[in-house]
């Protein structure tokens, strides 16, 4: 499922125009993104939380030439669903 496609199915849900749920969709990811980037915790109740993790500084190799890099500190963004989710993919 894609952008698109999600915002097909609030719109069908919702009796309101695929462009209309599309703005909504939109929203919601920009939403999460900016708070992601502020370093803030997203918890949705039944969905999950995502959380931005610090990800060190450390060597690495380069797997052409097995020379050794260095792989810059960054940070990622991680997602723990919710129990009902689990419980959802597992039957």
């Amino acid at each position: 499922m894609n952008n698109t496609d999600l915002a097909e199915a609030v719109a069908a849900a919702h009796d309101i125009s695929k462009a209309e749920a599309r703005k909504l969709v939109d929203s919601v990811i920009g939403a999460i993104t900016d708070a992601a980037a502020k370093g803030d915790e997203v918890s949705l109740n039944g969905f999950g939380k995502f959380k931005v993790k610090d990800s060190p500084a450390r060597q690495g190799r380069n797997p052409s030439t097995g020379a050794t890099i260095e792989i810059a500190a960054s940070k990622k963004l991680t997602f723990t669903p919710a129990k009902a989710v689990k419980d959802k993919l597992n039957g």
